[in-house]
This record gives structure tokens, C-alpha cells and sequence, in this order.
């Protein structure tokens, strides 16, 4: 089967992996014009490590990640308020936990397909017209083609969700905040593998040290208004409005801020088609990742979880031996229910990062410090990062 993949990101190379490891051949176009490396530090965990291991990643990505020592929560003039152990998820866990950057992740996964499965960059698929034999597909720049499937694994916007399912709007639940991340070199101060972060009502800001003396910082914030600045000069004078008259070290990220040429910028939303009759599918047309089912930056596992549903995908449309239909309907009853609670609890834990009143914030403050005793922090965790999904074998 000749299966196009829209999308370069987490889930869409792991398709592609995976199917190609089946026997069939996949191709990738992605719209930009090259691997995407922006982003924030993704906690790295349950069921995606799994898929990662049967990969044969595990010790790339062990090598690339970290093992956080201690999460901190300073006040303006950076005395510790608030923290606990990090230690506590690995343990939980047992040792199958790292943290690392989404681009890295991604890149380490184009890596085992980098030669080997057709990608395209630089273009996009402007029209999606489907047969009862095959999809035929119009790019913005190369010339038209047909394939057996087409799979939308381009993100939160999707553009095959958009051209194939309907506008945005129509599925996306927007959440209510916004968030954006940028790196530089050179920052100081520094914590060594602690994450570092300044909460006040309705916004956060934090900073995690890197190797190659490189730190990472993540703005979250409320915010009612839905739409994105596109315009990097725009995003940055909304962070500077924001975050201009905090404490702690805000000037001085403020200052690196406007330094930096990459900024990841977006909003934080969820998107939701469970109310639709075959959800994730149009024919020959389905989604995988965050285009079908975004549990957002708040769920804490997005990037893992895609990697879970191409797994799954990918492996029914191999079982299933051509009858797609089938497939999908596979793919969609062993992987919907499952997300759909990760969705639910992403928005019970929303709060927690740009808590909405002082008391809210005093009340998270203290649950973070009732989190250094040891079986608190076990029940707590353990709910987290428990999947409770058993991963085929195809």
C-alpha cells in the first residue's frame, strides 16, 4: 500500500516507521522546509517508551534526555516556596522515565527513517479528492499523485483535518491559555537538572538548564482572546506586556527574549471529535496525533501518546490486509476510549500551572510541598503516569 503521511513531527515519522517495517511504503510531506527542532521539555514516559523500546530508540533517547532532580517554585525575589523530588516519577516509574526536548525526540525518531521512507519538505497538499480505489492528492508545489491512503499526523492546525473533516473550529477546545518557549546560550544563573519555575495568578514562567550550556524557558499564561499572532515581533511584545512586571528574573529572560530568532508560540486547546459519526476517519482519510485527539501541553504527554496511536495505526492497517475500513475501526475502538480519558484529566490538572486566584496558588503550592513525603508523592504520581493501555503485538 502507498500511504501519505502529512506532517513531520512526532506521529508521522513513527507511521511511517512503522509501516515500512511492514512492508509498505509510506511518504511524508511536511510544510516546512526542514525537521522542526522548537518546542519545551517533555516528560517522556508509560506507554510511549514502549513504543520507543520496540523501536530499538531507547538508548538514543536515554542519552539525549535527563533525569530531573528537583521541580521549584521560587517567589519574586527567588526564595524557594514550593517543590519536591523529582525522583519520585523515575521511581514510580521504575527507571522508564526521562525528560527531554520535543524537538529532540522528533528528531531522534526521522532518524531511524531518514533515507528510507520517501519526505518531502517544503510543500503541502492543497486538494484531497477520494475514489473508490484511491486517493488522489494536489500539492502546493509538486506535481499531483495517488495513493492508497492518506493520513493527517500534521499537529494541533491540522491541514488534512481542515481540507477532508471541516474547519478548526468545529473540533478544537480551546483551553484558555497560551503558551511559548525559547532557548539560549549562556543563561545565568543555572540549576543543574532542577526545573525552576515563578508562578503568579494566571501566568508562569520557567527555566531548565541544558547541556551545550543552553536553558530553556516555557511562558504559560491565560488568556482569553483565541486567535495567534503569527508575527514573531507581536508574540514578543504580548510576553513582554505579560510578563514585563513580574519578579524573579523576568527582565532578564525578558531581555534573552528579545534576542532570540526562534520562539515557539501557540495556544493551548484540545481537539475534540468524538461527537462526530467516524471520528478520526473519512474513507480513506484518517488522523493520528495531536490532529485527532490533542490532549494539549497541560496532559504532560502528547508527544508520547502519538507515538502510541501510530503504533496502533500502523500496525491494524498491516493486520487488516488491505481492508482499511476495518483498520480504522481497529485503530479508533482500542485507542479512543484511552485518550479520551488522558483528555478528561488534562483538564482537571489545567490549573496547576497558572492558578486562577491567590489561594488557588497557595493551595497548589502546598500540595507540591506535601509531594516530599515519599507515599504521597507514590499515590499522586502513579495516577499520572499509570497507562492503563496494553500495547498490541502485530
Amino acid at each position: 500500500m502507498k500511504i501519505l503521511i502529512s506532517g513531520a513531527g512526532i506521529a508521522g515519522p513513527t507511521l511511517a516507521y512503522w509501516l515500512a517495517h511492514y512492508g509498505m511504503e509510506p511518504t511524508i510531506v511536511e510544510e516546512s522546509s526542514r525537521l522542526r527542532t522548537g518546542g519545551y521539555i517533555i516528560d517522556f514516559f508509560g506507554a510511549g517508551f514502549d513504543v520507543a523500546e520496540r523501536m530499538g530508540m531507547l538508548p538514543d533517547i536515554l542519552s539525549k534526555g535527563y533525569r530531573v532532580q528537583e521541580v521549584e517554585v521560587v517567589d519574586r525575589e527567588g526564595k524557594r516556596v514550593a517543590g519536591f523530588s523529582a525522583e519520585t516519577f523515575a521511581r514510580v516509574a521504575q527507571g522508564r522515565y526521562t525528560s527531554l526536548p520535543r524537538g529532540t525526540l522528533a528528531a531522534s525518531i526521522f532518524e531511524k527513517i531518514d533515507g528510507k521512507v520517501e519526505s518531502i519538505f517544503g510543500d503541502s497538499i492543497t486538494r484531497i479528492e477520494q475514489s473508490p480505489n484511491c486517493v488522489h492528492v494536489e500539492f502546493q508545489h509538486s506535481s499531483p499523485r495517488n495513493f492508497d491512503l492518506v493520513v493527517g499526523a500534521d499537529g494541533l492546525h491540522s491541514n488534512v483535518r481542515q481540507i477532508v473533516f471541516g474547519a478548526e473550529r468545529q473540533f478544537e477546545k480551546y483551553l484558555g491559555y497560551k503558551v511559548a518557549a525559547f532557548e539560549v546560550p549562556g543563561y545565568r544563573p543555572r540549576d543543574e537538572l532542577a526545573y525552576v519555575m515563578h508562578t503568579e495568578v494566571g501566568q508562569q514562567i520557567s527555566r531548565f538548564g541544558m547541556r551545550g550550556d543552553r536553558t530553556m524557558f516555557l511562558f504559560i499564561f491565560r488568556d482569553d482572546v483565541l486567535g495567534n499572532d503569527r508575527d514573531i515581533h507581536a508574540q514578543r511584545a504580548l510576553l513582554q506586556q505579560r510578563f514585563g512586571a513580574s519578579g524573579w528574573e523576568c527582565p532578564q529572560i525578558l531581555e534573552a527574549l528579545d534576542q532570540t530568532k526562534e520562539l515557539y508560540f501557540d495556544r493551548v486547546s484540545q481537539i475534540r471529535m468524538e461527537s462526530r459519526k467516524g471520528q478520526w476517519t473519512e474513507g480513506r482519510v484518517t488522523l493520528v496525533g495531536d490532529a485527532a485527539f490533542c490532549v494539549s501541553l497541560l496532559a504532560g504527554q502528547g508527544s508520547a501518546l502519538a507515538m502510541v496511536a501510530a503504533y496502533i495505526l500502523a500496525g491494524e492497517i498491516y493486520q487488516a490486509r488491505g481492508d482499511y475500513a476495518q483498520a480504522f475501526q481497529r485503530y479508533q475502538a482500542l485507542f479512543g476510549p484511552f485518550v479520551l480519558k488522558k483528555q478528561q484529566a488534562a483538564l482537571r490538572f489545567a490549573g496547576y500551572f497558572a492558578p486562577s486566584s491567590k489561594l488557588a496558588l497557595f493551595v497548589r503550592n502546598q500540595m507540591m510541598n506535601l509531594m516530599r513525603i515519599g507515599w504521597i508523592a507514590d499515590r499522586v504520581v502513579g495516577g499520572d503516569i499509570a497507562d492503563r493501555i496494553a500495547l498490541p503485538t502485530y
